[in-house]
């Protein structure tokens, strides 16, 4: 139940901004964060920020269980096997191995749910000319240059299920974990620089080295492993949120390889930090909102 309810509550605070940071890394035609933000809003109004979160908060319970319950699990295996104690304090070293080990198994489960999430939120972008190869079906003598030319799109999809059977139709099984290996060089790292800067921050927080913590500073500690980890990851999730955008009518990106060169040459070095920012303020809620919710609720039904 605990982490039932704190994977919702962090779902619910990060997905407005979550939309934001998808449409800055894989849309088109938004000036800055501020910019996406007024588009969403008068083009789709509030509803458009909540686009896509069907999905993550239906499978937020097994998702939370299984990386909090792998994560404990595998501190208590490594704690054995080197210190013959499971409840033995880890090293640092350790919990990296575990934060690491972690995030890859986290992709298995996260891949086809963030693929589907960006999928239906990607829906009201704009189809550019470039991409469709419609040069032949431009009428002659327009004046208007074929990159600026947008056509809107209508639904692809009309939920997630829908989406789901879509993509297993169309691109199979694979297709549901296209971006996985781009989402393996996020979490890998990025579990890492999540639990880490939590635990240290929890010991920088608390008075002594022995008491419980309050919840202002759980809610702190939280909030910053939060923003440090999602800042750091920013490259690799513009290159996992363009290749999970990718193919909805004709595939851009080879791979990640691929992916990177386009996006390098097209829109330079600068491409692979957008939505840093958004980033940075939406991880800090949403992490903060994740690890207080779990805490308090581990210490509610620990005390019945």
């Amino acid at each position: 139940m605990s982490v039932l309810s704190a994977g919702s509550c962090s779902v619910v605070v990060g997905h407005p901004l979550d939309t934001v940071k998808t449409r800055l890394q894989a849309g088109k035609g938004y000036k800055n964060s501020l910019h996406c933000v007024l588009t969403i809003y008068r083009k789709e109004t509030v509803m458009g920020f909540f686009k896509g979160m069907s999905f993550p908060l239906a499978s937020i319970t097994v998702y939370n269980s299984a990386v909090f319950g792998f994560f404990s699990n595998t501190q208590r295996l490594i704690n054995q096997y080197r210190h013959g104690d499971g409840r033995h304090r880890c090293s640092m070293a350790d919990l990296a191995a575990a934060s690491m080990l972690t995030g890859l198994m986290s992709v298995g489960l996260g891949a086809p749910v963030d693929l589907v999430k960006i999928r239906l939120q990607m829906q009201t972008q704009m189809v550019l000319a470039e991409n469709l190869h419609l040069a032949g079906n431009v009428p002659n003598g327009t004046g208007i240059p074929l990159r600026s030319i947008g056509i809107p799109t209508q639904s692809l999809y009309r939920g997630p299920l829908h989406c789901v059977s879509s993509i297993l139709q169309t691109e199979g099984l694979q297709g549901l974990y296209r971006g996985a290996g781009a989402m393996i060089l996020r979490d890998v790292p990025g579990y890492m620089l999540y639990f880490i800067p939590y635990t240290v921050f929890c010991d920088l927080l608390k008075p002594d080295g022995t008491s419980s913590l309050h919840p202002g500073s759980i809610w702190l500690a939280g909030g910053l492993a939060g923003s440090i980890s999602w800042v750091t990851a920013t490259p690799a999730d513009v290159v996992k949120s363009r290749l999970q955008a990718d193919g909805q009518l004709q595939r851009k990106y080879r791979g990640i390889v691929h992916c990177v060169l386009h996006s390098y040459k097209t829109e330079g070095a600068q491409v692979f930090f957008r939505g840093a920012s958004v980033n940075a303020v939406r991880g800090f809620p949403m992490s903060a909102t994740m690890f207080l919710t779990y805490e308090l609720s581990l210490q509610f039904f620990r005390g019945l």
